[in-house]
């Protein structure tokens, strides 16, 4: 026995001799990385995710590791535990603007209706603007002419936030405008999303900036900070301009906003609102400025006249990566399962989680007209692959399918029963609901819901039926490639 430990020493230190220095650090380096690979598996584990997601970071961090350890870093991160803004400088901000108290059970609206004001009050304390004017727009020209002419018009503020900014025509023409505003002392603010703005040179932003408007991107992404920052984009599309007007919607500045495409026209919605509800537009630009380190903005809406017709009901939501809730997705669920009638919804990329595809299957199933809008034709050859993956499941069900075929629809809608309509720059995919900081307005009238069902029906008229028995027929290597785009709707 111990003659047999004196052979099995010897053996190792002539193994250990002869061990060459890269040996050795191979050795070091794969127990490092496996450690490593073990370890986010772990945070995976401890965060109580989706189980189904869990599970899949888990497969790709066993399987391909250097993959995975890759893609982890860039889209599997968590932002839930990250504030956007201080406890004490949400009151500051809740106390610039002090509204009373409106007692949803008291409004002449339906008993749907106030549950969904109540829920968006519970997950972000939204507040019930009621006497508001809408003013929808579905013409992208016709709406930049307003837009520039409130913005010429402006005597105290103007803040602007959207997703793309690009140094274009129409790009050129706003920052003309806001330059001269500057110039006559009204403060001009400006977010722009760093990556969403990426075309745009950092010249044209440093233009503005030399000449008075504080122009800031978003979570500007730099090589050390890239892994964190890049997957959570500001998506958000909002202007507020001297707390008179507020603007909110799917349209960012850029000339095809306005020229269309090489395929067609880009068919968009956005509204202006006047009323008191700019405050909640106003609330939640200055969440985010003070979030990019920014002091906090201490304008108010008091400048707001309201119209003679003003008479909507309205709430403003936020939803992003911060928010414990997903609170766009839980409104969503909310509102397609209180429909009794009908479901329209508008939006340029439709890929939903599993439990907002159960809710409108179920809603079809249970005979509420359920109608989805997609484009036809996509400026992202992807999403419309992965969008495609999820019409048969919703034909199925008897949810009916219409694909745009008169340029690209950008449009972001939601439009249930007779009284509730939704627009903003959320759309109906994994990216808006989990990744995107997002805003839409919540409509509460039974006449601008009647005007967005009319748009809906008028832009049916531009469309394409799927047939279930056309659509069972495509060839199978469009059925194959859209099955594996989809593998990558959480990411795309």
């Amino acid at each position: 026995m111990v003659h047999g430990i004196k052979i099995t020493n010897l053996a190792i230190k002539y193994y250990a001799m002869n061990v060459s220095i890269s040996e050795l650090a191979f050795i070091v380096f794969a127990v490092i990385y496996f450690i490593t690979v073990l370890s986010i598996i772990g945070v995976v584990i401890s965060e109580n995710r989706n189980p189904v997601k869990s599970l899949a970071w888990i497969t790709v961090l066993l399987l391909l590791p250097i993959i995975g350890l890759g893609l982890y870093a860039f889209f599997g991160r968590s932002m839930r535990s990250k504030r956007l803004i201080s406890k004490k400088n949400k009151k500051k901000l809740r106390k610039i603007e002090p509204f009373r108290i409106i007692d949803e059970t008291r409004l002449p609206l339906s008993r749907e209706s106030q549950q969904e004001i109540r829920l968006a009050m519970s997950l972000t304390g939204a507040r019930y603007f009621p006497a508001n004017k809408i003013d929808v727009y579905t013409d992208c020209g016709k709406l930049f002419e307003q837009f520039k002419r409130d913005i010429s018009a402006a005597k105290h503020y103007i803040h602007i936030q959207f997703y793309i900014f690009e140094d274009d025509k129409l790009g050129h023409e706003i920052r003309d405008l806001l330059v001269a505003k500057a110039s006559e002392g009204v403060k001009v603010r400006v977010i722009y999303d760093h990556v969403g703005s990426f075309k745009a040179k950092e010249s044209f932003f440093a233009d503005m900036r030399m000449r008075g408007v504080t122009a800031l991107p978003f979570m500007k992404v730099t090589f050390p900070q890239l892994a964190q920052r890049i997957n959570w984009r500001n998506h958000r599309k909002i202007s507020i301009i001297d707390g008179v007007y507020g603007y909110i919607g799917g349209m960012n500045i850029a000339d095809r906003y306005v020229e269309g495409l090489s395929f067609g026209r880009w068919r968009d919605t956005h509204v202006r609102i006047t009323g008191p509800a700019v405050a909640g537009l106003q609330y939640n630009f200055a969440v985010d400025w003070n979030f990019m380190g920014q002091p906090l903005l201490g304008e108010s809406t008091k400048h707001y006249n309201v119209p003679d017709d003003a008479e909507v009901g309205v709430q403003i939501v936020s939803s992003g990566p911060t928010s414990p809730w997903g609170h766009i997705l839980m409104l969503f669920l909310k509102v397609i399962g209180n429909a009794k009638k009908r479901i329209y919804i508008q939006t340029p990329y439709f890929l939903p989680t599993e439990s907002l595809l159960k809710a409108l299957q179920a809603a079809a199933l249970a005979k509420v007209d359920v109608r989805i809008m997609i484009p036809r034709r996509s400026d992202s050859w992807m999403l419309r692959l992965a969008s495609f993956s999820y019409v048969s499941e919703c034909l199925k069900a008897g949810i009916k399918i219409y694909l745009f075929n008169d340029g690209m629809l950008h449009a972001k809608t939601l439009l249930v029963d007779d009284e509730f309509f939704t627009t903003g720059s959320t759309n109906f995919d994994f990216r808006s609901f989990e990744h995107n900081f997002e805003c839409n307005v919540l409509v509460y009238n039974q006449a601008v819901n009647k005007q967005m069902a009319d748009v809906f029906i008028n832009d049916q008229r531009c469309c394409l039926r799927v047939l279930p028995s056309i659509w069972r027929n495509r060839p199978v290597y469009e059925k194959c490639c859209e099955s594996l785009v989809r593998l990558l709707s959480p990411v795309l």
